[in-house]
């Protein structure tokens, strides 16, 4: 991977052998709760863990049936913001953001104290050309340090031909690096992309069958390709952070899915927003 730096592109070479940056260690039980040993250096070296079982059959058949009656009411292709943060304004996926099996795999990655940040439904119909540029997460927020990640959970299968995540294994031990706009395009999700040229070879592509699902770092490198497939791709992804870590941009409220606050940095949601504060929170440049 090469990152661009004044009038052309310098080489930017993936650290081997050093753990992830994500000052959780001292903080993370030393007998996980849902990760082996094994998937939690995983996720330290490669800034990724996947596959991880965490819905069964019957919650995964609830949650792919109320998104789809979401679906149903917002319309067919409704703007990528009303799929934003569904945590705050419907039970189900509340109930997905705060899953005990998610949440034992989350805090086997960053430590006991965590808060729900936000989420998004990221939906690939059949044969749609939407993509991601490759990015990363903690670019966009301002973070003071990098305990924080997110789960994607996979409400369809997940795979190459249909527009599956890809990661570069080992970048998030770069830290945040440089991001310029994105290719303006109605077909991408983010409107900023790093700097960097991602060779193919570098990427992996993170598999998952319904109701898995994979957690990444927030400084990981990771975009999709469109769908290409006759199949669907649902996925919902919900990030998670320390109460310890603090953010520039002013943050909606969060929700405490486990453990204590002990420093105030975000507003805890004491209820549920109303609904029609619904579009004018999606509308909004908080994070």
């Amino acid at each position: 991977m090469e990152i661009a730096s004044g009038g052309g592109r310098q080489p930017m070479t993936i650290l081997k052998g050093k753990r992830a940056l994500s000052g959780a260690e001292s903080e993370v039980s030393t007998m996980p709760k849902a990760l082996s040993h094994n998937q939690i250096c995983e996720y330290e070296q490669d800034g990724v863990v996947f596959p991880i079982k965490v819905l069964t059959e019957g919650e995964l058949v609830t949650a792919r049936s109320a998104f789809e009656t979401l679906m149903k009411a917002l319309g067919e292709r409704p703007d990528s913001v009303l799929l934003r943060h569904l945590h705050l304004f419907h039970g189900w996926a509340r109930d997905l953001a705060l899953h005990p099996r998610v949440l034992d795999a989350v805090e086997d990655v960053i430590g006991p104290d965590i808060l729900l940040h936000s989420s998004t439904v990221f939906c690939k119909r059949q044969r749609d050309p939407g993509y991601v540029s490759w990015h990363q997460d903690g670019y966009y927020s301002g973070l003071s340090e990098l305990q924080y990640t997110s789960a994607w959970l996979a409400l369809t299968d997940s795979c190459p031909d249909n527009g599956c995540m890809r990661v570069v294994r080992g970048s998030h031990r770069q830290g945040i690096v440089p991001h310029n706009r994105a290719f303006a395009s109605p077909d991408n999700f983010v409107t900023m992309e790093i700097a960097c040229r991602v060779e193919e070879n570098e990427a992996t592509d993170v598999n998952l069958a319904p109701g898995e699902m994979s957690l990444h770092h927030v400084a990981i490198v990771h975009g999709s390709n469109p769908n290409a497939s006759d199949r669907p791709r649902i996925g919902y992804a919900v990030r998670y952070v320390s109460p310890r870590v603090r953010q520039k941009l002013d943050h909606y409220p969060t929700i405490l899915a486990r453990g204590h606050d002990r420093f105030g940095h975000y507003r805890l949601l004491e209820e549920p927003p109303c609904l029609h504060s619904r579009k004018q929170l999606a509308r909004s440049g908080s994070f």
